[in-house]
């Protein structure tokens, strides 16, 4: 299952020493991959995903997070140094859900 969207890159403020950047996924994304996920969930409820931002793609976990209620993507450095992003900025994600 593959999920294309829009999001803002944030700073985890627990690690904002550490810059550790993420985006949210939509909330209805989040719904729906949790529902597929089904009880199969890895360390900390994490999902593993491919995950695409501009002409760069990973592989990567996502997690759920309780504050926003939907799973979030961590983006790291390598990837916002290729993309030229940085907090506050939009980037198009694509997340493509791997079989356990």
């Amino acid at each position: 299952m593959v999920f294309v969207f829009d999001a803002e890159l944030w700073i985890w403020d627990a690690r904002r020493a550490d810059s550790w950047t993420f985006v949210s996924l939509p909330a209805e994304t989040g719904e729906e991959i949790r529902d597929l996920a089904g009880g199969a969930p890895r360390g900390f409820g994490s999902v593993r995903v491919r995950a695409t931002v501009g002409g760069t793609t990973w592989l990567t976990s996502i997690f759920p997070d309780s504050a926003r209620a939907t799973y979030v993507l961590p983006v790291k450095r390598a990837v916002r140094k290729a993309e030229a992003l940085d907090a506050g900025d939009t980037a198009t994600v694509t997340v493509e859900l791997i079989a356990p």
